[in-house]
């Protein structure tokens, strides 16, 4: 009788397999996502994937804008493995929104596939200048190329200006000579949570990412193909075909709220507000130029305080040095009465879930890069109106008055400290800040005020930026590991080596004539 049924059963099983028969192909499909959605929904995800690397990270630590002194929280060795970026997967949905564009009614020029050029520029470049070589020319095809070669360096970047390049003509057209008949999804521009669908401020951020793929090849003047020098002068010498950012009211910007909180807020005030402390390289700097800025990002460190000084006095105000031993750098902190460098404002950074957007792509650093251009003789112009526009720039941004004399606030345990700031009469006249013409000094101080308002922003551009000039002096020793030498780049994410293992040793080989994936080789951009 247990025979019979188990021979049923069996029975029952054959039957449903032959009647439920289904094609491999069709087990490969998951009914739990959509296969095509609305393109302006898979901007929102793009846009979102931009802001991997938030305020007050250790990406900021290794910028050098801050230090952690409590190893349970992190530590600022620059012992770098494979880069944590993998901007692949957000590629891949770049390329559906294009595609999605254009299923919904979408022209050959829309809006979708005008950005699609931009973060395919700007997501090659964040990739690039990381590692190296990349597979660019044969990547993203999936199933039809599991292997792809990678493209040099070189070639990555006369992609990257490229697609810029045709990025602003397509918006163009679509702002002067826009197809008013053609209303359909695939379009018109939405859920842009950046601009709001501006498509004017879209072109105004293409160009000005430009200018910053070209200034970052400025040991890369002299290549007949790049013309490094001439685009450049190409895009500032022609506003009408190439429009830029005219003020900080343009910066590409991540605006944090109640819902998408601010890294550091009042829920973690009680954890590890006391855990960081504001780096040498960032708050000294400040110190040293008398720059109001270092009232609004950091608090006094209360040795000072202790030994008599106020919170109004900007020598109260000290950043520990990113080399220093963490065992060090731990002890002088252990004591909250009396430590001996500065922490985060907490007044700034802990009262509120919005106490600042991240910029991405901003006017001050796009004043500096032509200041720079202009001292490195690229183009002619006034190099001293655009790096006095990029400081004022940068001081705005913290409400700081800069056309006027007035007054920065500076708020410390429940009591207000009013400092007078006159920018022009007092801070600019100063030798240390006051542009010293274009020469080497001039050049200097441009790379440092724009060092100071990358802060907390922008990514890895103010290590990029160091690397490329050694400006500012970054901070080595025991604290930094890497045996005191601060690395040239990542390793390639390991997912390069697991699924395609010939051609990543290929290009380690060819770049580096190594088979070494060495963090502290010189990827070819900065050779």
């Amino acid at each position: 009788m247990k025979a019979i049924k188990i021979l049923a059963f069996v029975a029952v099983l054959g039957l449903g397999a032959t009647g439920c028969s289904k094609q491999f192909s069709e087990y490969e499909m998951n009914n739990n996502k959509p296969l095509q959605v609305p393109p302006g929904l898979v901007l929102t995800g793009i846009l979102s994937s931009v802001n991997i690397n938030s305020p007050w990270s250790d990406v900021m630590r290794w910028n050098q804008f801050d230090a952690c002194n409590y190893n349970y929280y992190g530590n600022q060795r620059y012992d770098w493995g494979g880069a944590k970026s993998n901007d692949y997967y957000t590629l891949a949905n770049v390329l559906k929104m294009e595609s999605e564009a254009k299923r919904l009614g979408g022209a050959t020029v829309n809006p979708y596939a005008a950005l699609g050029k931009f973060f395919k520029a700007f997501l090659f470049y964040r990739m690039t200048v990381m590692v190296g070589d990349l597979p660019m020319t044969e990547a993203l095809k999936g199933k039809d190329n599991l292997y792809p070669v990678y493209d040099d360096q070189k070639a990555i970047f006369l992609q990257v200006l490229k697609w810029l390049d045709e990025a602003n003509t397509d918006l163009t057209q679509l702002i002067v000579n826009p197809d008013k008949s053609n209303t359909s999804v695939g379009q018109i521009l939405s859920n842009d949570f950046y601009f709001g669908n501006n498509l004017e401020n879209w072109q105004r951020t293409v160009n000005t990412l430009r200018l910053r793929v070209l200034i970052s090849l400025s040991m890369k003047t002299a290549d007949a193909e790049l013309k490094v020098g001439q685009q450049f002068a190409d895009v500032v010498n022609n506003p009408a075909k190439y429009p830029l950012m005219t003020g900080i009211q343009q910066n590409m910007q991540y605006t944090y709220n109640n819902i998408n909180k601010y890294p550091i807020n009042p829920d973690n005030l009680g954890n590890d507000a006391t855990r960081y402390n504001m780096s040498a390289t960032y708050l000294n700097k400040l110190v040293s130029l008398n720059d109001p800025r270092a009232y609004i990002t950091a608090e006094p460190a209360t040795q000072q305080l202790k030994n008599g000084k106020t919170p109004a006095d900007i020598t109260a105000y000290v950043g520990a040095p990113s080399g220093e031993s963490l065992d060090d750098m731990s002890s002088k902190m252990a004591d909250v009465v009396n430590a001996a460098y500065s922490l985060r404002s907490r007044s700034r950074y802990y009262s509120g879930y919005s106490p600042e957007p991240q910029v991405y792509i901003g006017y001050a650093e796009m004043c500096f890069n032509i200041a720079e251009a202009i001292n490195r003789n690229w183009i002619t112009g006034n190099a001293e109106d655009w790096y006095k526009k990029g400081i004022r720039a940068s001081l705005s941004f913290y409400g700081i008055p800069v056309d006027v004399p007035g007054n920065v606030t500076k708020v410390y345990a429940g009591t207000n400290y009013t400092i007078p700031f006159n920018f022009e009469g007092v801070y600019y006249q100063q030798p240390s800040v006051k542009y010293a013409g274009n020469n080497a000094t001039g050049l200097t101080q441009i790379l440092t005020q724009k060092y100071l308002a990358f802060f907390q922003g922008s990514d890895f551009e103010a290590y990029l930026n160091w690397r490329r000039t050694g400006v500012p002096v970054f901070s080595v020793g025991a604290g930094t590991g890497n045996n005191g030498v601060i690395p040239m780049r990542f390793k390639y994410p390991d997912s390069h080596r697991a699924s395609n293992e010939k051609n990543w040793k290929d290009a380690v080989q060819k770049q580096f004539n190594s088979a070494v994936d060495d963090i502290n080789a010189k990827m070819w951009m900065i050779k």
